[in-house]
């Protein structure tokens, strides 16, 4: 007789990627390849755990064929666990669709299955199906605001029993936070490679030449109304390799944060979550909002979005127009008509 599906309690969606737990099916979806690779990872680990000797096979389902789970799944001659992990199912072949589904309908004791879907609607039949027996379901999405970025840094730090300053979290994500992988790496390296409480200092000394030539410090520069300062700053980052579209971009990101924080300024109830900013990052703009007047505020916004059309086509000479917008915004500072 073939072996009745195991029960599994109805499981929340979304779980992140160091709270998942071994199941018989599992699975892990979402864009940001990092998250993912965790979470296949932690399963691997739990699997060896639960069982030295487990046997481990990847099935690719771009190129996948009827019958290869059943084969791989079917009972081992010595008795060892067996974890299948399919890769790319978000390129799943009818066949790997159609054996899953079957496969879905008696899950075997003796066998973990993963599947990494890394994003789209391709199998969405199977997804759901998967989410609906109530296995889990690990949401890897990417990370885009900084708020999140930091949040991530923060939990690496954490799980490693490592303390680290506000200030520092920042400094990385400014620095490496582009891309979450290299994020990641930074923070792994911090860890191995210092003692003690990491601060911004800490930061400084290791990534220090990529934290000034960022857009953000030009930006921070520029909102603190040094002309000088932030001009020496873009030139500098232009240099090694920032162009002036990411420098623009980080100016108005900076502005858009210091308008929602000032348009609720004096206002109470009001949560970090609501303005979509991390705490620091609302702190930060309370304090930088000093010497700021609402007609300043427009007057640098209105510059920058011109500058973001001229750095992107509009204009002859982008790195001219970003260092424009950079004067402007320094100028608008402290600006009272």
């Amino acid at each position: 007789m073939p072996p009745t599906r195991r029960k599994t309690a109805a499981a929340p969606p979304g779980l992140s990627w160091d709270q998942v737990e071994l199941a018989p099916v599992v699975l892990v979806r979402g864009t940001e390849g990092l998250l993912a690779d965790r979470a296949v990872d932690r399963l691997l680990d739990q699997a060896r755990q639960a069982d030295p000797e487990v046997e481990v096979t990847r099935l690719e389902a771009a190129v996948y064929e009827h019958g290869h789970l059943e084969m791989v799944a079917s009972p081992s001659l010595f008795g060892e666990r067996r974890m299948v992990v399919v890769e790319g199912a978000e390129s799943m072949t009818d066949a790997l669709l159609d054996d899953v589904l079957v496969y879905l309908r008696a899950v075997p004791d003796d066998v973990w299955l993963v599947l990494r879907h890394n994003g789209g609607t391709r199998g969405k039949k199977l997804l759901d199906a998967i989410g609906a027996a109530g296995y889990p379901v690990v949401a890897c999405e990417s990370l885009k605001r900084d708020g999140d970025k930091a949040d991530f840094v923060r939990a690496d730090f954490r799980r490693a029993r490592r303390r680290v300053d506000a200030e520092a979290v920042q400094a990385l994500v400014e620095a490496v936070g582009a891309d979450l992988r290299e994020l990641g790496a930074a923070t792994s390296q911090l860890i191995a490679d210092t003692t003690g409480t990491i601060t911004a200092d800490t930061v400084l000394r290791y990534y220090g030449g990529r934290v000034e030539a960022t857009g953000f410090k030009v930006a921070d520069a520029a909102v603190a109304g040094h002309a000088g300062e932030a001009v020496a700053m873009l030139r500098h980052a232009v240099a090694t390799g920032t162009g002036p579209v990411p420098i623009v971009a980080a100016l108005a990101v900076k502005l858009r944060t210091l308008a929602k924080v000032a348009a609720v300024r004096g206002r109470s109830g009001v949560s970090a979550g609501e303005l979509g900013l991390a705490p620091w990052q609302i702190d930060r703009a309370r304090r930088e909002l000093d010497g700021w007047t609402p007609e300043g505020l427009a007057q640098a916004i209105t510059a920058v979005a011109a500058a973001d059309a001229e750095v992107k086509g509009l204009g002859r000479d982008p790195v001219f127009a970003a260092e424009r917008a950079v004067l402007k915004v320094a100028a608008a500072h402290g600006r009272r008509h």
